[in-house]
């Protein structure tokens, strides 16, 4: 027997960046949180022995953040992280493999007194947060993006019935309900000949027009139907995984006071929640498992 170093990577986390563009009077800005790993056969050394002559710091990755933004800017996260990718895996021929995460985060432009947007100043935007995760192992790249946050309710148009009465059951079924969650999507990719912002556009849309129209008799009939509507609609991705929790409104009980409650009023709880996980896949494609290691909240 044998002990001896697993599977393994390093880097800098959580590198925080805001690039403004300044290439018109109109600015534009990105703002990013950018976590670098790289991996490679060399680790072992610095592992065992301490052996650091093959280890690019994780401080040189996190410059290497801003000095690929200042050389070409930010544009769509999915091409700055395979900028960052190939940077380290096509330059130094011990890097084999690397692994470049990356959040947007939003801001909106200031509408003033005069119905204008302001060219240069931004208010803090919905708390949306656009992501990307590319791998990079040799000349193979996969691109996994996503996004999170985004909180949908329907005030009518959801049921949910017909469930086991079991031991300790206590829930009462509805034909009418409020049905509220928060959204959070990762779609593989099987390519990077992609225009990555109108696919982003595109699948956020077709998610939130899905959860409008669906008529659902449960949170997990809406979920599958979001991401069966988008991969139809979008041959260039290979899969998809949604986790959505169910964020409760509990119709209030008045017939004490001797009030009634036509479905108007409601308590929202914030835990404990239901939690709806699941991946709806190409069913001709195979699976690429490792792709989605380190992508957290995911079954």
């Amino acid at each position: 027997m044998a002990i001896v170093l697993g599977p393994n990577q390093y880097g800098k986390a959580e590198v925080r960046l805001v690039h403004i563009d300044r290439s018109t009077p109109v600015h534009k800005i990105k703002d990013v949180n950018v976590t670098s790993q790289l991996i490679g056969d060399f680790t072992a050394d610095t592992h065992a022995t301490g052996d650091n002559s093959a280890v690019i710091a994780t401080d040189t990755q996190k410059n290497t953040v801003y000095a690929l933004a200042r050389l070409g800017g930010v544009g769509a996260i999915e091409d700055f992280a395979l900028r960052m990718a190939r940077n380290f895996v096509d330059k130094y021929a011990w890097v084999t493999g690397a692994r470049q995460e990356v959040e947007e985060y939003f801001w909106d432009r200031i509408v003033t007194s005069e119905g204008a947007e302001h060219d240069h100043s931004f208010v803090k935007g919905s708390p949306e947060v656009r992501t990307t995760v590319v791998s990079k192992d040799g000349d193979k790249e996969t691109v996994i993006s996503g996004l999170q946050n985004i909180t949908v309710l329907k005030s009518t148009g959801s049921e949910f019935h017909g469930f086991p009465e079991v031991e300790y059951t206590s829930l009462v079924e509805t034909t009418d309900r409020i049905m509220a969650t928060v959204v959070t999507a990762r779609w593989r990719y099987l390519g990077t000949d992609v225009d990555w912002d109108k696919t982003y556009a595109g699948v956020r849309s077709i998610m939130l027009d899905t959860f409008a129209a669906v008529h659902s008799l449960s949170l997990q009939q809406t979920l599958y139907a979001m991401g069966e509507a988008v991969l139809e609609a979008h041959p260039e991705i290979a899969e998809m995984r949604l986790s959505m929790p169910n964020k409760h409104h509990f119709l209030v009980d008045m017939s004490k006071w001797g009030l009634d409650n036509p479905n108007e009023v409601w308590f929202a709880a914030d835990r404990p929640y239901g939690l709806i996980e699941a991946s709806i896949i190409r069913d001709d494609l195979p699976p690429v498992p490792e792709a989605w290691l380190g992508v957290k909240g995911f079954i």
